[in-house]
C-alpha cells in the first residue's frame, strides 16, 4: 500500500495521564489526539491493545482479539449512569508516574462489576440491543475468550494446562457444564469487551476525523496461557498432553547475549495452510477495525523463526525453521486486499526476509539509536534509507534517546556528532530532526524523546523480569513550547498540509 509522507508519536494508552492509576480512553486520550493534531502529527502508534497477563506485557495477552479492560474509562461510565460519583472517590491517590498494575486491577474490576450490575438493571432496551448485537457480531472469538476468562477466574488464575482434564481438553460435556455454571461471569467479560470496543471505536473515529491514523501492532506469536492456544490447540506444536514441544525466541542479538526466550507456542503452519490460514484472516479482520496501519511484529518470523526446544533455560539452543513466507500474505491479500503493513524487520535479517518484505512492498523499520556503532555505511543512518521505510528514534524496547546517549560509550557519542552534527545538549531533538528530515515515508518518535526524558521513562527493557510497561506522562508535560517545536519541525521537514 502506498503511504503518505507523515510523522507521528509512539505512545501506548496505558501511559496517558489520569487519576485512576493507568491511562484510559477518557478525556486525556482526546487531549492527546488534539496535541497530535495541533503539532501536525498524522500518526499515533500504539502497542497491542489486548488484555495483559503475567508481567503486564501487551505482547503477552490472554487473547489476540480482545481489548484490555484496564483501559476502559471510568468517568465515561459515570456519565452513562453506570457508576456513581461516590464510587470513584479515592481514599488514597494513585501514582501519576507509574502504573501499579495489581492495585489498578483490583480497583477497576470492582467498579466494572458494579457497572455490569447497574447495566442489567437500568440500561435501555436500545442499549441492551447494542450489547447483544456486539456479542453476536464477534461471536467467532468472543465466546471462546469469555469462557476462557471465566474459567481462569474459576480456577484461581491458573494457566489452562492446570485446569481439570475434561475442560483443558474442551470435552463437549465439560464445555456445556461450565458455560451454564459460569454464565454470569461469561456475560461480565462480554460486557467489558463491549465497553472497551465502544470506547476505542469512539477514540479511533475522533483521531480519524482529525486526519490522524492509528498505527496498531500485531505480535506474530500469542501467549501460551491464552484463549487462542486453549481454543485452537491444533494450530500449534503441542504434544498429546497439550504441552508445547518447542517455543519461540530469538538467538543472541543486540539486546541479549543469550538471546530472548519468549516461550510462546509455535504455529503449525502446515495445519494453518490446510485451513487456508482462517485464524490469521480473522485476526487481521479484527485488528483492521481497531487500527489504520499495522506494525507486524517480528516480521522475520514469517520467513523463518527461531524454535527452541521446550524446557530450555535460554534461547541459545534453538534452530531456524521455515515460516509460511509469501503463501500467507498472498492469501491475506486475496481475502482482505492490499494490507497497510509496516514490517518490523529488526534483528538477524537474511536475504529471504528482505525478499518477502519487498515482494509485498512493506516498509521496513530503521532505528536511529542503532546507527552509530560502526561507520557511515551503517544501514540505520538516514543517508542510507530507502524511501519505503519507517524511521524511529527508538522503539518501545529501546531506552529513551537521552538515556541511551548518556549510557553510550565515547565512540558512539563521537559518531553522533560526526555523522549528524548533533551536540550532546540537543540529542533528543537532534535525533528527532534527523528522523523527520530523512527520506523515510514515516518518521516516528516515542513521546519520551519529544519530552527529552531519561532512562526513568523507559517503557520496556527486554529480558527484565519486572518494572516494564509502567511509565506514564503527566498532562502538564505537553506544553505549548513542545507543541510548537514539534509543529515547526514538521512544517520544515515532513511537508505536511
Amino acid at each position: 500500500m502506498e503511504f503518505k509522507r507523515s510523522s507521528g508519536i509512539l505512545l501506548h494508552p496505558t501511559s496517558l495521564p489520569g487519576k485512576y492509576g493507568i491511562g484510559s480512553l477518557g478525556k486525556e486520550v482526546y487531549e492527546f489526539i488534539d496535541f497530535l493534531n495541533d503539532s501536525k502529527q498524522r500518526l499515533w502508534q500504539i502497542c497491542p491493545l489486548g488484555p495483559t497477563g503475567f508481567g503486564d506485557s501487551p505482547y503477552q495477552c490472554f487473547s489476540a482479539f480482545a481489548g484490555n479492560p484496564l483501559l476502559i474509562d471510568l468517568e465515561t461510565l459515570k456519565e452513562e449512569g453506570l457508576l456513581l460519583e461516590e464510587e470513584l472517590n479515592l481514599e488514597e491517590g494513585f501514582d501519576h508516574d507509574y502504573v501499579d498494575y495489581g492495585r489498578v486491577i483490583n480497583f477497576k474490576f470492582d467498579l466494572y462489576r458494579s457497572a455490569f450490575q447497574r447495566f442489567n438493571s437500568i440500561a435501555s432496551e436500545a442499549e441492551k440491543s447494542k450489547f447483544e448485537a456486539y456479542c453476536q457480531n464477534n461471536i467467532e472469538w468472543l465466546e471462546d475468550y469469555t469462557l476462557f476468562m471465566a474459567l481462569k477466574d474459576n480456577f484461581n488464575g491458573r494457566p489452562w494446562t492446570e485446569w481439570d482434564e475434561e475442560i483443558k481438553f474442551r470435552e463437549d460435556s465439560a464445555m456445556d457444564k461450565y458455560k451454564e455454571e459460569l454464565k454470569d461471569t461469561i456475560e461480565f467479560h462480554k460486557f467489558m469487551q463491549y465497553l472497551f470496543f465502544k470506547q476505542w471505536t469512539a477514540v479511533k473515529d475522533y483521531a480519524n476525523e482529525k486526519d490522524i491514523k492509528i498505527v496498531g501492532d500485531i505480535p506474530i506469536f500469542v501467549a501460551f496461557d491464552s484463549a487462542d492456544a486453549w481454543s485452537n490447540p491444533e494450530i500449534f506444536y503441542f504434544d498429546e498432553n497439550l504441552n508445547p514441544t518447542k517455543v519461540a525466541g530469538v538467538p543472541p542479538d543486540f539486546f541479549s547475549e543469550t538471546g530472548q526466550l519468549w516461550g510462546n507456542p509455535l504455529y503449525n503452519w502446515e495445519k494453518l495452510k490446510e485451513r487456508n490460514y482462517d485464524w490469521w484472516i480473522k485476526r487481521f479482520e479484527v485488528i483492521l477495525d481497531q487500527a489504520d496501519i499495522l506494525r507486524l511484529d517480528h516480521f522475520r518470523g514469517f520467513a523463518a523463526y527461531w524454535a527452541v526446544p521446550a524446557g530450555e533455560d535460554t534461547a541459545i539452543n534453538g534452530q531456524w525453521e521455515s515460516g509460511p513466507g509469501a503463501d500467507l500474505f498472498n492469501v491475506l491479500r486475496d481475502k482482505l486486499g492490499k494490507l497497510p503493513i509496516i514490517a518490523e524487520d529488526l534483528g538477524i535479517i537474511t536475504e529471504d526476509v528482505e525478499e518477502l518484505r519487498d515482494q509485498f512492498e512493506f516498509p521496513g523499520m530503521k532505528i536511529l539509536q542503532f546507527a552509530f556503532e560502526t561507520d557511515e555505511s551503517n544501514e540505520y543512518l538516514p543517508r542510507n534509507y530507502p524511501e519505503n521505510s519507517v524511521v524511529y528514534t527508538g522503539t518501545h524496547d529501546n531506552d529513551t534517546t537521552l538515556g541511551w546517549f548518556l549510557n553510550s560509550d565515547t565512540k558512539v557519542k563521537e559518531n553522533v556528532e560526526k555523522f549528524l552534527n548533533i551536540e550532546a545538549s540537543n540529542i533528543c531533538w537532534g535525533l528527532i530532526e534527523a528522523a523527520w528530515s530523512s527520506v523515510s515515508v514515516f518518521a516516528i518518535a516515542p513521546l519520551q524523546d519529544v519530552l527529552e526524558l531519561g532512562s526513568e521513562a523507559r517503557f520496556n527493557t527486554p529480558g527484565a523480569p519486572a518494572g516494564n510497561w509502567q511509565w506514564r506522562y503527566k498532562k502538564e508535560m505537553l506544553t505549548e513550547d513542545v507543541k510548537n517545536k514539534l509543529k515547526k519541525l514538521t512544517d520544515k521537514h515532513r511537508n505536511m498540509n
